[in-house]
């Protein structure tokens, strides 16, 4: 028995040292026989492995190595949320927090991305999910359509190269979704926060490549702060019918603002 256990955790242990802190089956049954272990064996060694704390089953046929490990430095959750789909792009709260935008530090990581059916998926309670669960996290999917997979940059999290949506674009998945950002007044809060480092031909052109609403709304906010009225022209230019409204989580009241054809619903 102690033998066999040995076997087991060297095959953790050979994971590790090959670099491979998060997983699929098929890598470890290529790394199994050089620790003495039968890929028969394997599915049986993975589920000890995981009920006995050394490993973290992510998804269907996919593990990471536990924290608790010696030697091994935890696994963070934006490494994890690179893992679960591809493309991926850590965004919304997550990218607000990680860019310094927000104080609050939310329990779900946002995940921008173009899957479809490779997205893990939990059972809804009541039409509703608040996401993916690892280990008391949640991973909440946002899927876009391919051409709008735009606006991130590659960052170094501990040991872990991650992606993760840009200042520009993650303040413009702000006022397109307040709503996975904290609420509509944290955003323009982030926008105060970063005034002075926001690339403005960098947002108004994601702004111009996404959608009229965004466009209309951040003229609305960078007027507001100051930028000078021609560096906006394009977004002003942008053909609309109707009023939008400036929250889109808000109600359908307040001043019209005709320059920017924005309802101006900010005080309920």
């Amino acid at each position: 028995m102690a033998q066999e256990k040995q076997i087991n955790t060297n095959l953790v242990r050979k994971l590790a040292r090959e670099g491979d802190r998060i997983f699929t089956i098929d890598r470890a049954r290529q790394l199994a026989p050089e620790v003495g272990l039968s890929a028969g064996y394997l599915i049986e060694v993975l589920h000890y492995l995981t009920k006995s704390g050394w490993l973290v089953r992510l998804k269907k046929g996919l593990y990471a190595i536990s924290g608790t490990v010696p030697g091994v430095s935890p696994v963070h959750e934006f490494e994890i949320a690179m893992a679960l789909v591809t493309p991926a792009a850590v965004s919304h709260w997550s990218a607000f927090s990680y860019h310094g935008l927000t104080d609050q530090i939310p329990r779900t990581v946002f995940v921008l991305t173009t899957a479809q059916s490779t997205i893990p998926r939990v059972r809804k309670n009541k039409g509703k999910s608040k996401g993916y669960p690892i280990r008391g996290v949640f991973y909440k999917f946002i899927q876009i359509k391919p051409e709008r997979f735009f606006g991130t940059e590659k960052i170094w999290i501990g040991e872990a190269r991650v992606t993760v949506t840009d200042l520009e674009r993650t303040l413009l998945d702000g006022l397109g979704m307040p709503r996975y950002c904290g609420d509509f007044a944290e955003v323009l809060y982030a926008f105060e926060l970063k005034a002075d480092e926001i690339n403005i031909d960098r947002i108004v052109n994601y702004a111009l490549k996404l959608d009229v609403s965004l466009a209309k709304r951040l003229g609305w906010v960078l007027e507001k702060q100051g930028v000078k009225p021609d560096r906006l022209e394009a977004l002003a230019d942008v053909p609309v019918k109707g009023y939008r409204q400036l929250d889109p989580s808000g109600p359908r009241k307040g001043r019209c603002n005709t320059r920017w054809m924005i309802q101006e619903n900010l005080y309920r």
